[in-house]
């Protein structure tokens, strides 16, 4: 009897309720115990969403981040929020977001608040995890209250919990040391807190723990890998069989090391490593479990049953009970439910399955794994019907966008002169000082945006008022902009309800959902636009705005777009061509963008690529093949203007030390990164590398609510100017400041101006 289970399912609530329900207490609206209760309420509703499987994950649920969790779990905070008393949630936000609530207890710092943890990409997803820091001194103490309450709940509630956890040489994977000391060393300290981790679980009747170890479909060196054997090893004489869990990738040369831990079953992405499988079939021992991840828990497509049922029937013949079928990875990276969904195009909703839809294709195929496929005929009959008309429709296919990405030259992405010759051009148009001044493109999206937008979108605002509204939050931007003395301006992108989904919305081949909201990190939730055909751009999408905010100023105006790669990584993509082949047509597309603000006068272009990092294979000998055709698609986008047009592009909250090369390779005028969490650690990558063209390291950390000190941001760009020649310096903020307030940003900005002009005095 094959057997059905999860491994995590979307936290958020299908209406966003956690995210609602964490700001209320952040701003202080809220109780702590109207935030459990809420968190509590959740966790019973996605259970019985769950319903039917044989193992339900427990322990999924965060408050803010998993991987913080686990930190939490294992006693490993940092020194600066150790001596903090009150409520351990408090402290949990703390670590996430550099304070809790108004109100909350903070002993004596509830206004400075302390630096938040490092945060960065989960492998090659979207979600933000907090890092985990670690010294030479770490020391770790078991805290089982969260699991533990967890566990009680689903007792209560009936179901089969599966608990799931970080693995340990996952955990120290993913930490960094924040001195210079070995991470692996810290190993001795950290297993006999995981054993009683397990015996505490096995103390409550716990037969199966998921226990996740995705790191192992990357590369690891010889002492990556001897780390696990030593890890497992410890663990193996827990009272609970232990399910390691890998996904994302392919397993490759980690095979045998895999296949010859001591653990009870292993579970392997099927969907990234089908070719994994057979050889670990060999590999395993006769009593262990394989389970294989056949529904693809990274997007929205609907799977083809039939075809998996082909290759899967005869592996359930063959293994038995020991086969285990679920999604590939976590549901935590799509939305909740398709049937929320009331407007999204009736065709296209007909393609596509969200984390709801993906756990009832699970039980179709446990049962015709368990009963036949007679018994499923119509269920099937259904999806393979869906299947043929997504494939027949005439809305998919252009081929005059076909045509235009097959006559793509080297030329397309060159400009007409190097970095040092444009920079004399830019420099004699611009008139910038040393250490120009300017913001990533967003602003404060106030409840008045929030209210236009709804208005518009009902109907009750017609197109004009809606303009008005917008231009008249335009004017605020730049008159803010003005005070505060910045140098390169931007138009506050009042009339953008996110970075891609704005762009995807005007974009021929897209789709958009009311209710596809993906957490990205925290309360922060993203609704990615399906992208389903191919890509054209019918007309100009933000000339109109960008112009008209210029109008108002005689400062440089910055036209604000979202690059190509962040576009494509940032939306649910197409599954039936290359993901090189849907970028190459939004560069085409984007690239018209680019050419029409030129055209209008624009002379400073913005081109984001947030997501460029995240693109990247886990290994890194494939590498190459993605940077190629990333970078080409970004130089076709941006490199067709002149030599006075400044092109810029910013990249948040990536460690691009390795892949600076490529990012040179790029040829934008001026990059802004992220470096005020990291204290300007990324900037290590200069050290070594001449990097050419100008740089803004980021100096204001815009996803905590803290306020950077004049003193603090001379510090940061002090460091970066022994990098860097003080002639190629910007100061900006890490990111965008759309999620803050206009009482955090104005004295923020007005910090980061003040210490420019204390650098240019002292320069």
């Amino acid at each position: 009897m094959t057997t059905i289970h999860n491994l995590g399912f979307p936290r958020i609530g299908a209406k966003r309720e956690l995210k609602f329900a964490l700001e209320s207490y952040w701003k202080g609206e809220s109780s702590r115990d109207e935030l459990k209760n809420l968190g509590a309420q959740l966790r019973q509703r996605h259970w019985d969403n769950q319903a039917g499987l044989d193992f339900v994950p427990v322990g999924d649920f965060a408050f803010y981040d998993q991987v913080l969790d686990m930190s939490f779990t294992l006693g490993n905070l940092p020194e600066r929020v150790r001596d903090f008393h009150g409520d351990t949630l408090d402290n949990y936000f703390r670590v996430a977001r550099g304070r809790s609530a108004q109100g909350a207890e903070d002993h004596g710092a509830c206004c400075a608040g302390v630096a938040a943890g490092e945060m960065t990409k989960w492998f090659d997803t979207n979600y933000h995890y907090i890092v985990p820091e670690f010294t030479a001194s770490t020391e770790f103490k078991l805290d089982t209250s969260r699991l533990l309450t967890q566990l009680a709940e689903a007792k209560a509630q009936g179901i089969k919990a599966k608990p799931v956890i970080v693995g340990p040489v996952t955990y120290l994977a993913l930490g960094k040391a924040k001195d210079d000391s070995d991470k692996l060393a810290l190993l001795p300290r950290l297993l006999p807190v995981y054993v009683q981790l397990l015996d505490a679980l096995a103390a409550q009747g716990i037969e199966w723990v998921q226990i996740d170890e995705p790191v192992l479909v990357t590369e690891l060196d010889a002492a990556w890998k001897n780390a696990f054997n030593t890890a497992y090893a410890a663990l193996k004489n827990s009272g609970v069989k232990l399910l390691l869990a890998t996904y994302f990738g392919e397993l490759l040369e980690n095979q045998k090391l895999a296949a010859s831990l001591p653990v009870a079953g292993l579970h392997i992405d099927a969907i990234n490593g089908r070719n994994d499988v057979l050889p670990l079939i060999e590999l395993l021992a006769a009593d262990k479990v394989l389970s294989l991840g056949v529904i693809n828990g990274r997007n929205i497509w609907k799977t083809d049953l039939s075809a998996v049922l082909d290759w899967l029937e005869p592996l359930a013949n063959r293994l038995g009970e020991r086969l285990w079928v679920a999604p590939s990875c976590s549901l935590l990276h799509v939305p909740v439910d398709l049937n929320s969904e009331q407007k999204l195009d009736g065709e296209i909703k007909s393609w596509l399955a969200y984390a709801q839809q993906k756990l009832d294709e699970l039980r179709l195929l446990g049962k015709a794994l368990r009963q036949g496929r007679d018994a499923v005929k119509a269920e099937l009959a259904a999806n393979q019907a869906a299947l043929a008309a997504r494939r027949a429709s005439p809305r998919v296919n252009d081929p005059a966008v076909q045509a235009a990405v097959a006559g793509i030259d080297s030329q397309l992405g060159r400009r007409a002169n190097v970095y040092q010759q444009r920079a004399v051009r830019q420099a004699a148009l611009l008139k910038l000082p040393a250490y120009p001044t300017t913001t990533i493109g967003s602003f404060p999206q106030t409840p008045e945006i929030r209210h236009a937008r709804s208005e518009f979108k009902a109907g009750r605002l017609d197109n004009a008022g809606y303009k008005t509204a917008m231009q008249a939050e335009i004017q605020r931007s730049v008159r803010e902009q003005e005070t505060l003395g910045l140098d390169v301006l931007v138009h506050g992108e009042a009339e953008r309800n996110d970075m891609v989904e704005y762009f995807g919305e005007q974009l021929q081949g897209y789709a958009f959902s009311q209710f596809g909201w993906v957490q990205s990190y925290g309360s922060r939730c993203v609704k990615p636009p399906i992208l389903f055909g191919d890509i054209s751009r019918p007309q100009a999408m933000t000339v109109e705005w960008i112009t008209y905010a210029q109008s108002l100023t005689a400062k440089p105006m910055k036209g604000m777009l979202t690059g190509p790669v962040t576009i494509l990584n940032w939306s649910f993509v197409r599954d039936d061509q290359p993901r090189s082949v849907s970028c190459k047509q939004l560069a085409l597309a984007i690239r018209d963008e680019v050419l029409d603000l030129e055209k209008a006068g624009v002379r400073i272009i913005q081109i984001d690529e947030a997501a460029l990092r995240e693109g990247l294979p886990l290994r890194k000998s494939q590498w190459k093949e993605y940077l190629d055709w990333a970078v080409e698609s970004f130089r076709i986008t941006a490199n067709g203007v002149g030599d006075e047009t400044q092109i810029h592009t910013h990249m948040c909250y990536s460690e691009f030390n390795d892949i600076i090369a490529s990012i040179a390779d790029m040829d934008a005028d001026v990059i802004t990164i992220e470096t005020s969490r990291s204290d300007m650690e990324l900037l290590d990558a200069f050290d070594n590398f001449n990097y050419p063209n100008e740089i803004g390291p980021g100096v204001y950390d815009i996803h905590s609510p803290n306020i950077p000190t004049q003193e603090h941001i001379v510090q940061l760009m002090k460091k970066a100017a022994e990098r860097i020649p003080v002639e190629r310096l910007w100061v900006n903020p890490d990111c965008g400041l759309k999620t803050r307030q206009w009482a955090e940003v104005l004295p923020a900005l007005g910090n980061m101006v003040a210490a420019a002009r204390t650098l240019r005095a002292a320069a």
